[in-house]
């Protein structure tokens, strides 16, 4: 099955920010568009809005004049669906309410010919149950874009339990002849992305619920050592944290309130206060003219400690032993121990983040995984009121000679950027055993729908098959919640690779 041809003429529904993307992609792919809205004059304004995207597009070369024109004439704004009757796609993008998108799809199933695809572009709702209500759900998928939908390239496609592998394959190729790149996934809570990405969420608002931190110092760990583009709460406050918190409690009410999904009590009260992030001028930062933009906490300087002992090679951390040496500390290695961690001077040990805590043992401070510890520009390091004062300072200076700026935390097990990385590493594995997508799949929506630096499976291959389950399967024992929990996914993908090792 091939894309749709040009000449057949394609309709949105909705003339929203949403569906004004969509229609946009549609025309520049080279399509006739329909757009078509309930409320009136509403179509005709989107269609202004969208000539000006286009007229700024030729301003920034990105389209010439004359494709500019070319698409503005095609583009027809509806007076009733009945004018939809010779497209060969409908995409919905109306108000996110079930009741009000099955009302729209048995609509238009009397308008439209039998072979058109019907599409909607929701990205909390079941497009099942959407479907549901239809006489032929077979030629019915979701086709989730992401906002901005003609600069993000990541479409999920998502096939209901009734959508038939013909039309998914005809959507699938029609998003790619679009020039996006679609992601075929199976009818889940949260699709792909939604699903995938809310440990990123709760991890952060986890850690600073239990005090670990200030927001600006998580979101700062996130960026500047995990490598993600955006700390979570900033991004919560760019995304609205009305919209983040209903499509977490979406996905946790879906999940029968799984406690993996758990939403945040600390968003609530930062929704129920009125705080909304930026369009509201205050979320968990200020945006007032007059503020300050919030810094993260950063130890004073400190010295750097006269050696280490490396005993182990640090497993993923195994680069800081080169970068040591590097910044001119005299590396000692304990070749007869088998421990994977550094000793200072002071007798203390610098261990990283394993998801256990520093109050256990007699003298740790813990450090946080890194993208890439070798450009990482801020550590994460936290430590427990036995930690000798001397043991954290030599810490602290380690990686202040080695470069890095470092926010010292309240002892905080899996620190911030491990636990989270684990907990998604599990979701993922979880989501693909269950036939949600594929490896490949789920990597790629990853990276282009919310910008990771690696997708959940790069992430698993570069930290070994067993690191995700052993980080979370020691938070479980310190959190027997159940959210920490690995999933049997995640503990067949780790075990397997014990029994080849023969470990027992």
């Amino acid at each position: 099955m091939t894309a749709l041809d040009l000449s057949s003429p394609v309709a949105v529904v909705g003339a929203g920010t949403m569906g004004q993307g969509i229609a946009q992609v549609a025309l520049v792919a080279g399509h006739h568009v329909r757009l078509f809205d309930a409320a009136p004059g509403r179509a005709q304004e989107a269609a202004r809005a969208i000539g000006e995207r286009l007229d700024r597009l030729v301003e920034k070369d990105r389209l010439t004049a004359v494709d500019r024109d070319a698409a503005q004439g095609r583009l027809h704004t509806a007076g009733s669906l009945a004018e939809l009757a010779d497209c060969s796609l409908v995409v919905e993008a109306v108000l996110e309410q079930l009741d009000v998108k099955q009302e729209l799809m048995r609509a238009l199933e009397d308008v439209v010919d039998d072979d058109c695809l019907l599409a909607t572009n929701t990205s909390s709702l079941s497009v099942t149950a959407i479907g549901g209500v239809m006489r032929n759900p077979g030629r019915f998928v979701g086709l989730h874009f992401f906002n901005p939908a003609p600069l993000l390239p990541l479409v999920e496609v998502v096939s209901g339990f009734a959508t038939d592998v013909t039309s998914a394959t005809r959507a699938y190729e029609m998003a790619r002849a679009w020039g996006k790149t679609p992601v075929a996934c199976a009818d889940t809570p949260g699709f792909i992305v939604n699903r995938l990405a809310r440990p990123f969420y709760a991890e952060a608002f986890a850690a600073y619920e239990a005090q670990s931190a200030d927001p600006a110092t998580i979101d700062a760990v996130l960026r500047e050592c995990g490598g993600f583009r955006m700390g979570a709460f900033e991004l919560t406050d760019l995304i609205g944290q009305d919209v983040n918190e209903a499509v977490t409690h979406s996905v946790w009410q879906a999940f029968f309130q799984d406690v993996r999904y758990t939403p945040s009590l600390a968003q609530r009260r930062l929704v129920e206060s009125g705080r909304l992030g930026r369009k509201t001028g205050q979320g968990w930062y200020d945006y007032g003219d007059d503020a300050e933009p919030a810094e993260p906490h950063t130890a004073e300087q400190a010295q750097a400690p006269a050696y280490v002992v490396a005993e182990g090679d640090l497993g993923p951390a195994a680069e800081l032993l080169a970068l040591i040496r590097e910044a001119g500390i005299p590396v000692r290695e304990d070749e007869e121990d088998h421990g994977t961690r550094l000793v200072l001077p002071s007798g203390g040990q610098l261990v990283l983040a394993d998801g256990q805590t520093s109050v256990e043992f007699r003298d740790v401070v813990y450090f946080d995984l890194a993208l890439d510890y070798r450009r990482a520009t801020r550590m994460a390091l936290s430590a427990s009121q036995d930690t000798q004062p001397q043991t954290l300072a030599e810490a602290i200076g380690l990686f202040q000679a080695l470069g890095k700026d470092v926010s010292v935390l309240q002892d905080t097990p899996g620190m911030i950027v491990a636990r989270t990385v684990a907990r998604i590493v599990d979701l993922a594995h979880d989501a693909v055993a269950k036939g949600v997508a594929t490896e490949e799949d789920v990597d790629t929506a990853m990276r282009l729908g919310v910008n990771y630096p690696l997708g959940p499976f790069e992430w698993s291959r570069r930290l070994g098959r067993s690191w995700a389950h052993e980080i979370l399967d020691e938070l479980h024992q310190r959190d027997p919640s159940g959210r920490y929990a690995p999933s049997l996914a995640l503990y067949r993908h780790a075990y397997a690779t014990d029994k080849r090792e023969g470990t027992p």
